[in-house]
């Protein structure tokens, strides 16, 4: 059945916008409901949100003086810093505008328009990229309780109704000024607060454990500091240009081999990945199950600093992409196949099983491998550097699956394995918990513009135990 909602012209709220799209029934429910609550229009809540300087891409992935916070790191109440660029000291200072400072509410300008957090001061010394707006606080109100409204499904529907444009959907800042803002308690957004907080240091714990998993695999490998040396001339021998088939100077890079020696070096010994994981075939076809629901994986969706899944799109079987073949199961570790996105890996945990993934994954499922340490070999330099120098093609240069039969991984010892998979849970764990708080958080507003005060600080209560 048909769902349209009639809007007089005299309504089009100086928006000059005569898209349906715009004036879809439950966007207006949510702005009714907005607007019977003690509401503040958020341009008066803030000085005013900055269109940052565009900056030609020259920034670097070598660390240097100044991040450069690009609109793929900014996340749902979270700045994902998996993939990192940098620019100097001296491009900075020419960026002004750019540079962020702590309590910004930053939003997605353009292409994944809905998402926003806030920056906490951590790390120092970040320049924004204008894929991203920046909205600098008066500070009448709690920052953090303000991104937390912006990141509940009420608000970023609303922000989602403002997008405009066709291929690249963008948001302008006039929108998001006149968006109006509950203002609840004290007591209230308090208690938001200290959610936000208590899963910001839940997210430093996830990544403090992932990083000694990853510390230790290194070590007992000796491979802590190593740092393989590129070169930008060297020689190959005609012979084994012929016998792999190639003949591009990268798969010959010295610092790919470098690494392969230590792995073979490893006094533990050294075995074939496919002797201890299945390369599990995308064979699955969701067109057959037409009114089934999915939750749908891509390479986008990864959290690859401790390599989770972060998100995942809902589709019917009918409506599928052609790449969706995957069916994940808990415990197996995907890895992506393109170059270019390698470092997109996560481990596939309960509330994954049965997804559907792209085929742009390698999707292993451990035999004799726990996998927890699965996932650090896939994301250290011990698989990276081997995947990398597999890679070919031209337009779309990925990693053939015949080539995954030369690949090599260490044979660590179980009690070493272990040592690593508990640093991994814990990990994990830490994120499941920060993820769950936000949630809590998001929902105790929603129930508040919807309901009442009480109810939300009730439930509040019951959630975390106060």
């Amino acid at each position: 059945m048909a769902v349209f909602s009639i809007v007089k012209l005299s309504e089009l709220e100086g928006t000059k916008r005569i898209d349906a799209e715009y004036y879809k029934p439950e966007y207006l429910v949510i702005k009714e409901k907005l607007l019977k609550t003690n509401f503040v229009y958020f341009k008066n809540l803030i000085k005013e949100i900055i269109h940052p300087t565009e900056i030609k891409r020259e920034y670097e992935e070598e660390k240097q003086d100044y991040l450069f916070l690009l609109a793929q790191n900014v996340r749902p109440l979270m700045i994902d810093l998996s993939e990192r660029r940098y620019i100097s000291e001296e491009k900075a200072k020419q960026l002004p505008k750019n540079l962020l400072e702590k309590g910004d509410i930053l939003f997605i300008r353009t292409g994944a328009v809905g998402d926003s957090t806030v920056y906490i001061g951590e790390p120092k010394k970040v320049i924004a990229s204008a894929h991203i707006l920046i909205a600098k606080p008066n500070f009448r109100i709690s920052p953090y309780y303000l991104a937390i409204f912006f990141n509940t499904s009420l608000c970023k529907n609303l922000i989602i109704k403002g997008t405009y444009g066709a291929l690249q959907p963008e948001i302008a800042p006039e929108y998001i000024k006149n968006i109006p803002v509950p203002i609840f308690s004290k007591e209230l957004m308090i208690k938001i607060e200290k959610l936000f907080f208590k899963s910001q240091n839940l997210l430093k714990q996830s990544q403090s454990f992932y990083s000694q998993a990853e510390s230790l695999l290194l070590e007992e490998l000796g491979l802590k500091d190593f740092k393989p040396k590129y070169k930008k001339t060297y020689t190959a021998n005609l012979s084994d240009a012929f016998s792999d088939h190639r003949i591009d100077a990268e798969y010959f890079q010295p610092a790919y081999d470098e690494v392969i020696k230590n792995i073979k070096n490893y006094r533990g010994g050294f075995d074939k990945l496919l002797k201890h994981v299945e390369n599990v075939e995308p064979n699955f076809d969701p067109t057959k199950y037409p009114e089934e629901s999915f939750c749908y994986v891509e390479l986008a969706d990864i959290d690859s600093s401790i390599g989770v899944i972060q998100n995942t799109n809902d589709i019917k079987g009918q409506e599928a992409p052609s790449r969706a073949r995957r069916i994940l199961k808990k415990n197996d570790v995907i890895v992506s196949s393109v170059e270019g996105s390698l470092e997109k890996v996560a481990l596939v945990d309960k509330e994954h099983d049965g997804c559907l993934a792209s085929t742009g994954f390698f999707q292993f499922r451990p035999l004799k491998i726990l996998p927890e340490v699965l996932l650090i070999l896939s994301k250290t330099s011990v698989l990276q550097s081997q995947l990398k120098k597999k890679c070919s093609g031209t337009i779309l240069t990925a990693i053939p699956k015949k080539s995954l039969g030369d690949i090599v991984i260490p044979l660590l010892p179980f009690s070493t394995q272990q040592k690593i998979a508990l640093f991994v849970h814990q990990s994990h764990e830490a994120r499941r918990k920060a993820k769950e708080l936000l949630d809590i958080a998001k929902r105790a507003v929603e129930i508040a513009i919807e309901k009442n005060e009480k109810e939300a600080i009730d439930y509040i209560n019951t959630q975390v135990g106060e």
